[in-house]
């Protein structure tokens, strides 16, 4: 398991990719659409960032989470599943062929799990 990317729900998507490419040197590697929602991958020295527009009156950052990359995401699921960890959302198959899955950790921080294809 390897440390995938961290994610932010922003208020203006195009704002702040602008502000982390010029005030923090990343640029931007892939855009994904997950159910009509676009999303732009930034990287900076191995680190990736997700960022996501925010669509609902909720608060900024229901979205946050930390994403770690696994070999196979039925295998996760399962371990899981054995230490009596429920996913909260998910399992999803996104359109670009990546298998993600969410859980919450013992003080509700937000986990993805995610097998790139």
């Amino acid at each position: 398991m390897r440390f995938h990317h961290f994610a932010l729900e922003v208020n203006d998507l195009t704002l702040s990719k602008k502000f982390y490419e010029e005030f923090l040197g990343f640029n931007e590697s892939r855009r994904i659409l997950f159910e009509k929602e676009e999303m732009i991958f930034l990287e900076q020295n191995g680190f990736r960032l997700e960022l996501s527009q925010k669509k609902s009156d909720g608060e900024i950052g229901e979205k946050t989470h930390f994403c770690f990359e696994v070999d196979n995401l039925d295998e996760k699921m399962q371990e899981m599943l054995d230490r009596e960890y429920h996913s909260f959302e998910g399992p999803y198959t996104l359109d670009n062929g990546w298998k993600t899955i969410f859980y919450l950790g013992p003080d509700k921080e937000v986990i993805e799990f995610l097998e790139v294809i």
